[in-house]
Formats: structure tokens, sequence, C-alpha cells
């Protein structure tokens, strides 16, 4: 019998990503994202600055005016962040996905106990590659932690096809700076972190999403202790 092939690096590195949020990170963001006291001064800080994002977002598309009848993907919901308040803010429909079943289900769960018209919500595991359909507006945030450069430019540009006007991603920055508290290991500390995180150069994201037609509306930096996320918007040409 002959051995299994081996995974190259990057179904390897999903695999590690999808293993790790169905088990030990479930566990961990999932505090991180609720109102639980059970978080060191880390994850506090992590929780305020993701949330600093998911806040300008919202007011971006409050701002927009575009809501009621848009259709919207939350690729990478995480366990509902922002699907949750976009719900209640009156969305269209909203598809959001996640690779963990397991984080996708509690968004669900979160979604019914706050009792969200569900009609208008599909939550559902799936990578972001394998996504497709056809979305007035798609958001990615703090996702692209988990690409490095190459394959976060093909995914913008991947997401870029499923999106209709608006598309809006978030991103750790890279910068000198950054790199230096990477390498040493202070940008993305926890002794039981087994992923590897990546920090991205904005020209690539912009130029990959010019690449597809799309022109950069608006960003943003929104930043706490050990948070540091890019803020774009984009706007099909």
């Amino acid at each position: 019998m002959s051995p299994e092939p081996l995974l190259d690096d990057k179904q390897a590195e999903k695999k590690e990503v999808k293993g790790y949020f169905e088990t030990t990170g479930f566990e961990r963001w999932n505090r991180i994202y609720s109102e639980s006291d059970d978080v060191n001064k880390v994850q506090r800080n992590i929780r305020l600055g993701h949330q600093k994002t998911v806040d300008e977002v919202l007011s971006w598309i409050k701002e927009s005016g575009e809501l009621g009848e848009v259709s919207f993907c939350d690729a990478g919901c995480g366990v509902g962040s922002l699907s949750l308040p976009l719900a209640a803010m009156g969305a269209g429909s909203i598809n959001a996905s996640d690779i963990s079943e397991a984080m996708a289900e509690e968004a669900r769960r979160r979604a019914e106990g706050a009792g969200l018209n569900m009609s208008k919500l599909n939550f559902f595991a799936s990578d972001l590659e394998s996504l497709n359909g056809s979305f007035h507006t798609v958001c990615c945030l703090d996702v692209f932690i988990h690409y490095p450069q190459p394959a976060a430019e093909d995914m913008v540009k991947h997401l870029c096809g499923l999106t209709e006007k608006r598309l809006i991603v978030s991103f750790a920055p890279y910068t000198p700076l950054l790199a230096v508290l990477k390498s040493i290991g202070q940008l993305f500390p926890g002794p039981s972190k087994t992923t590897r995180a990546y920090t991205l150069k904005e020209t690539g994201i912009v130029k990959a999403a010019e690449s597809c037609g799309f022109k950069l509306k608006r960003r943003s930096l929104n930043k706490a202790p050990f948070y540091f996320s890019r803020l774009v918007e984009f706007h099909k040409s």
C-alpha cells in the first residue's frame, strides 16, 4: 500500500488553521470575542481593537445608505462579530462563512439567541477559496493574518470575483517596526498560539484589487496594544 501524498505547504497550513480553530483556537477566540472576563490583558486589547474595526465597517456601511436590500458576504465570520450587528441594522441578506464549523455554529447560536431574523442569515463552514456566488458587498476582516503576501493578493482577486460593488478587507499591515516586533514575538504573543501570523504590504493588496477593476475608496488604521489592522474599502469601477 503506497503512502499518502504529502500535502503542499498551502494545504498543510490550511489544515493547521482549520484544526486550530476547531479546538484550542475556538475556545480562545470565542472567549475573546465575547463579554467574558476570563481573558488576559493582551486578549482584552485584541478584543477592543477588533471591535474598533467592526464598528468602523458598520459606520461605513450605514453611511453609504446601501443596506436594506443589499446582499452581504461575511468571509471568515468567526463568531459573528460583524454579521450579527449587520443583521440587526437591517441588512437585506447575509451569507457568513468560517473555515471552522465550530465558529460558524457559534455564530448561528448567537444570532438565534439575539432573536435575529434567521431567514436573512446563512451561516456555514467553508474556506475562503471555496466561496462562490455574487454579493453586493463582501467583507473579510482580520482573516488575512493567515495568508502570506502572494496568497493574500490571490485571495483579494478571488473576493473581487464575488463582489458586485463593494469589497472591505482588513489585515495586519507590514511596517519595519511591526516586522521587528513580530520577529521577537511581541506582536502575536501567546504560548499556545500554533498558527503562523503574517503582516502584509498594502501596496500589493491595493494592486490586486485594482487589477480586477476596483478602486480604493478609503482606508484607516485601527490599533490597540497587540492589535494592528489596516482597513480598506474598494468599489468596483
